[in-house]
């Protein structure tokens, strides 16, 4: 499988942690030293070691905007059908109330609730487990508001861009393409056409900084419609295009669109 990078476009800024959105796939990825896996390692190796993590998940929606906030999140396995192997698999990595409690101070536009109850999903620990698998980095999750529309999202994002200063690494996890009615397992390393076409159109408007068509996606056309059915894969995405700076570089990652109709694309910003 190959996996190609995009040349960066702009040049980076040292002085800020980049700001990551990683397509996350199946959840066997978690345990599969796969190309994918590769990818997500060899982007954490080109920049410092985090003092912690923030991850935007696709599989934490709720009525409001949640924060983790406790001592020890616990290892969700928000899944089933999958092998024992997996649900055996705990990434054990310390909380912090104290990134909780600024998250919750640096967000205005609405109030941000601590949460106590929910943990890493694997949207999050399934991705950050091949990053930093000794699990020594404070992890806490930002819920989904299901019920805000897109430019919500982005605006409420750019309120984290503090963050960025902190060296706080910012996660978006979801897929760029994510139509699971149309999946074909049988054809694990293979796209179809109208994922392909989003996916390189979708890569193109993110170089091109066009970011308002990319919180407009639903005037994009068929073949967008059909590689987001549902928004929360793409609504990560979103958030890590909020805190795109000017003089930040772009580079795509793990390019690639599999199973029919679900694109593993990554990209670093900063």
């Amino acid at each position: 499988m190959n996996i190609p990078n995009t040349e960066s476009v702009t040049f980076g800024n040292q002085t800020l942690m980049p700001v990551l959105f990683l397509g996350h796939g199946s959840p066997m990825n978690a345990i599969e030293e796969n190309a994918f896996a590769e990818g997500w390692k060899i982007a954490a190796e080109r920049f410092r070691k985090p003092r912690a993590i923030l991850c935007i998940s696709a599989h934490w929606e709720t009525k409001g905007t949640l924060v983790t906030a406790m001592e020890k999140p616990p290892t969700i396995h928000d899944f089933g059908g999958f092998p024992d192997a997996l649900f055996a698999v705990q990434y054990p990595a310390p909380g912090s109330p104290a990134l909780a409690m600024k998250i919750c101070e640096v967000i205005k536009q609405t109030e941000v609730k601590p949460d106590l109850l929910w943990g890493l999903d694997h949207g999050t620990w399934s991705v950050v487990k091949h990053m930093y698998p000794k699990a020594d980095i404070p992890v806490v999750q930002l819920s989904l508001d299901r019920f805000q529309l897109p430019q919500y999202h982005y605006s409420l994002a750019k309120e984290l861009a503090a963050l960025r200063r902190e060296d706080v690494l910012i996660v978006g996890s979801g897929n760029m393409v994510h139509n699971l009615r149309y999946i074909d397992w049988r054809n694990p390393e293979n796209g179809y056409e109208w994922a392909i076409n989003a996916n390189t159109l979708l890569k193109k408007y993110i170089a091109e900084h066009e970011h308002g068509k990319l919180i407009n996606y639903n005037s994009l056309g068929r073949d967008i419609a059909m590689a987001v059915p549902t928004p929360e894969h793409f609504l990560p995405m979103l958030y890590i295009l909020a805190l795109q700076q000017d003089n930040d570089n772009l580079t795509f990652f793990n390019d690639e669109v599999v199973m029919g109709s679900l694109s593993m694309t990554s990209f670093r910003i900063g």
